[in-house]
């Protein structure tokens, strides 16, 4: 007799051949549980309610279940259902997983900031109030730019804190820079463009999604003034003009000029990564790139820096021209990036918490990076540091092999980077350096990590 529960137990979806008999409900409960699908201890539903769902007969279903009841794969108690058993199966295959960063004691790799600073408390107290005030159309499908909120709290902060001229219209959010990329890339080629041209040194990632696009990849190269203008080639091109990553050198004033002279000249565009312009140390921030020319510069910005890679969250300023191009592209890529990360940005920076918290994190890493200048100078003399005092990491010209420095670093725990895992060709690449990621580690591991350092370029 079925206990009163009938409905009760997972709600099962199997896949049965055409004739649905016993011998296939069998077949197909059998493949469920050995493969994990169904685990140990799963209670199953009561054979006349699975019997409805799969519009067979009962009687059918009771056989079934009957059947492996006897072979061990269920049991059956009074009052208690079918429960798949308490047995040993096989293992399903294993999944394919993406490769992890090796666990580094001390994580000195560049590209990531202080993460244990973010703002949890004004994060939350923004997020509370976004949610609040959200209209009831902000939880269905917008705008692909994103929301209007945002948009207009971020033409407002890069007008201002960067020199951006910027139009709401013109703004589009992107989920992570990554994304950005990929999208201008995609129009690029749509254009009828076949390369887009990037500095030799720089994110393999961003090579990728470039080159995964369709499109070619050129090298450019870059000097103690940045990227060389002479060697522009494409229909555009990705520069870090506030700040090379990773070289650490800003683009020359008159290089800055060149440049957008050859984009007007070549009807090319140029891609300004602001990744990290936020963070100048020893001057005023240079301006962004795009204030020269906004109809041949898209610049770019992400919270990666400033807040946390987790957010995804990144935006563009487009020229006229792309707007209807690059939406098009970003309502085909995902339509649009989440509604209530936006409206909590846009709250964060209305409320001059980003601000704040821009300014505690300049202090914070300008920091880090005497403190680590000064202890470099007195413990490793014969290390030079390259380029200017910004962004969160640094430039170490090393008077030994840099691939053995930083796998003797790896033996004793310690996360580096050379030069070379930058460029275009790292076979090409001879200047010996090792780039510090001093954004990283959390303040109470910061000191450990700059003793080991220093001990490892003392060597």
């Amino acid at each position: 007799m079925e206990s009163s529960g009938d409905a009760a137990g997972a709600d099962l979806h199997l896949d049965l051949a055409a004739a649905r008999g016993r011998n296939e409900l069998v077949r197909a409960l059998h493949e469920s549980i050995r493969t994990g699908r169904l685990p140990a201890g799963t209670r199953l539903p009561s054979s006349r309610s699975l019997a409805k769902d799969l519009g067979i007969a009962r009687n059918t279903v009771a056989d079934a279940y009957g059947q492996l009841v006897a072979e061990g794969w269920l049991t059956a108690r009074q009052g208690s259902g079918t429960v798949v058993a308490n047995r040993a199966s096989t293992p399903p295959a294993p999944i394919m997983s993406l490769p992890q960063a090796k666990n580094f004691r001390y994580d000195l790799t560049p590209g990531s900031p202080d993460v244990a600073t973010f703002p949890r408390g004004e994060w939350l107290t923004a997020a509370r109030r976004a949610l609040t005030v959200a209209p009831n159309e902000a939880f269905g499908l917008g705008d692909p730019r994103g929301r209007i909120e945002l948009r207009r709290m971020l033409a407002d902060y890069l007008a201002r804190a960067r020199g951006v001229r910027a139009d709401p219209e013109r703004i589009l959010i992107c989920s992570g820079y990554v994304q950005a990329v990929s999208l201008l890339s995609e129009v690029v080629k749509a254009l009828g463009g076949t390369t887009i041209a990037v500095e030799e040194f720089g994110y393999s990632l961003h090579r990728d999604v470039i080159q995964a696009r369709g499109l070619e990849v050129a090298a450019v190269p870059v000097d103690e003034l940045g990227a060389q203008p002479s060697q522009l080639t494409g229909q555009g091109v990705l520069l870090t003009p506030a700040h090379q990553m990773p070289t650490g050198v800003p683009l020359a004033p008159e290089r800055r000029t060149a440049a957008v002279e050859w984009a007007r000249d070549a009807g090319a565009v140029l891609i300004e990564d602001d990744y990290d312009g936020e963070f100048r140390y020893d001057r005023q921030a240079v301006g962004a790139l795009q204030a020269l020319d906004p109809e041949r510069v898209v610049y770019t910005g992400t919270a990666s820096k400033s807040l946390a890679p987790g957010l995804r969250l990144a935006w563009m300023v487009l020229p006229q021209r792309l707007i209807e191009p690059v939406i098009a592209a970003k309502r085909t890529a995902d339509f649009q990036t989440a509604t209530l990360d936006q409206l909590t940005l846009a709250e964060f920076i209305a409320s001059g918490h980003y601000d704040r918290h821009v300014r505690r994190s300049r202090l914070h890493y300008r920091r880090r990076r005497d403190r680590l200048v000064e202890l470099l100078a007195v413990r490793a003399p014969d290390v030079k540091v390259a380029g200017i005092s910004a962004g969160l990491h640094v430039l170490l010209d090393v008077p030994a092999d840099a691939d053995d420095i930083v796998t003797r670093a790896a033996r004793q725990g310690l996360g580096l980077a050379t030069l070379s895992n930058y460029h275009v060709n790292p076979t090409r690449s001879t200047r010996q350096a090792v780039i510090v990621g001093y954004g990283t580690p959390p303040d109470h591991a910061y000191p450990g990590a700059l003793d080991l350092l220093c001990q490892v370029l003392g060597v």
